[in-house]
């Protein structure tokens, strides 16, 4: 068992290096741990953000294919048609390219670097007896950095805003109160993980998409394991959970407010555009000037005629007389 420790331990020893580079580098920028946790967790979730969108976009292909797979399984009911059930699904998974464990691959993804940044935060704070006195001596990063020298000044203490990262919320503390921020690191990391859940059902109940069972079950019972880990392991990593959950719902939030993960949207970007429907164009008729109103006409004078002017004449003479 120690030497497949050790030989693991002698693959992963340039990873370890290399983020323990990192982390000082972070440190000399700004010296204070937390911070140099938080630039690295940022460092790691950018590279991480492509298979967080490539997950998300998997499980809303999940979604879409409930119909179908409920279909599937009327068909095939029974204990003795599981086998042909299973045959069916994943031929139906393979025709439209879903893999069906692909909305847990970001949390399987946290798995290697959770171990990483466990063995890093472990040497940052190891010491050695030198006598009979501890003293430190921290490893994987380099003894010309600023962090390595805070350390050997703190005695190995990996010390920000009162706590000591390297320590775990059962580990002694000298106090009940010293030890309450170790549990609040634990609730915020599992609390955060339980909302990127309920933003992924929020969105699914808006889009009447149903859940998968294979998803809901993992999501319920995930947090539930890793708050277990983060019961036992260093502080530190706790912080890297927190910030990378933290910046997983946010790029869920920008995907589904950009329509990315819209199956209607995605299907529509997805047609060519020959068969994209487009409404006619309604053609604007040259509009034919309304019939203006007679203007009035002013009234013309009688034409008197020559013998109608004598005969008026005569009627005045006798009159007269």
């Amino acid at each position: 068992m120690k030497s497949l420790r050790h030989d693991i331990g002698s693959i992963f020893q340039p990873i370890f290096h290399l983020f323990g580079w990192i982390l000082a580098f972070c440190y000399g920028i700004i010296p204070n741990y937390a911070i140099a946790i938080v630039m690295l967790t940022v460092i790691i979730m950018g590279a991480l953000t492509p298979f967080t969108i490539k997950s998300t976009k998997s499980m809303m292909s999940m979604q879409k294919l409930q119909p179908e797979i409920k279909k599937l399984q009327q068909k095939y009911k029974g204990p003795e048609n599981r086998q042909l059930l299973n045959d069916e699904m994943m031929k139906l998974y393979k025709a439209e390219g879903v893999n069906p464990l692909g909305g847990c691959l970001p949390v399987l993804l946290q798995a290697p670097f959770l171990f990483i940044l466990y063995s890093v935060i472990k040497g940052l704070a190891n010491k050695v007896l030198v006598g009979k006195v501890l003293k430190a001596q921290p490893r994987y990063i380099p003894s010309s950095s600023k962090m390595y020298k805070s350390l050997i000044h703190s005695g190995g203490q990996i010390k920000a805003f009162g706590m000591d990262l390297n320590l775990k919320p059962f580990s002694s503390h000298g106090s009940v109160i010293a030890a309450i921020p170790f549990f609040v690191f634990v609730a915020v990391a599992v609390g955060l993980q339980y909302f990127q859940m309920a933003q992924m059902n929020n969105r699914n109940r808006k889009t009447g998409q149903a859940m998968p069972s294979q998803q809901l079950m993992m999501q319920r019972f995930l947090p539930v394991i890793f708050a277990y880990f983060y019961l036992i392991i260093p502080a530190a990593v706790v912080l890297y959970m927190i910030i990378s959950t933290g910046i997983r719902i946010i790029t869920q939030d920008l995907m589904f407010r950009a329509g990315v993960t819209n199956p209607h949207k995605a299907a529509q970007r997805s047609l060519p555009a020959s068969e994209m429907k487009e409404e006619p164009a309604i053609e604007a008729k040259p509009s034919t000037p309304a019939p203006s109103a007679p203007k009035p006409s002013s009234p013309k004078p009688p034409v008197v005629r020559p013998q109608q002017q004598t005969r008026s004449r005569a009627k005045r003479k006798r009159k007269a007389r």
